[in-house]
């Protein structure tokens, strides 16, 4: 059987994450119409965070809502993740020409669980 790399891109992976506790960031959008760099940004942004200390994972789906989560080892990796220069200008273009609304939300993981356990 051969396995596949991760989509992050298309949100065709759940995330593989280790037991619980650890954070989780939501981030849930309404995006203005065309692209304005979007795609390559938001390509670069998830190559960029699997680099991050702390990092664990993302999911992502869009269907006129966008909702991401991404999965930090705890709060403090989460928050470094936020100040990351490149990061911090994406941000800027998000809410510029990206995004009509947003919001973000930081949990932290208690439970995970599915068909085949946690991940």
């Amino acid at each position: 059987m051969q396995v596949q790399a991760p989509d992050w891109h298309h949100g065709r992976v759940i995330a593989s994450t280790p037991e619980p506790p650890y954070t989780a960031v939501i981030f849930t959008s309404l995006r203005t119409d065309g692209d304005h760099g979007y795609a390559i940004t938001s390509q670069r942004m998830l190559d960029l965070a699997a680099q991050q200390p702390g990092y664990l994972g993302v999911e992502s789906a869009r269907d006129g809502l966008g909702i991401t989560v991404s999965y930090w080892s705890d709060d403090a990796a989460a928050a470094a993740w936020k100040q990351v220069a490149d990061h911090l200008i994406a941000q800027e273009f998000g809410r510029t020409a990206w995004y009509v609304d947003y919001q973000v939300r930081v949990a932290r993981v208690t439970r995970s669980y599915g068909p085949v356990g946690p991940r």
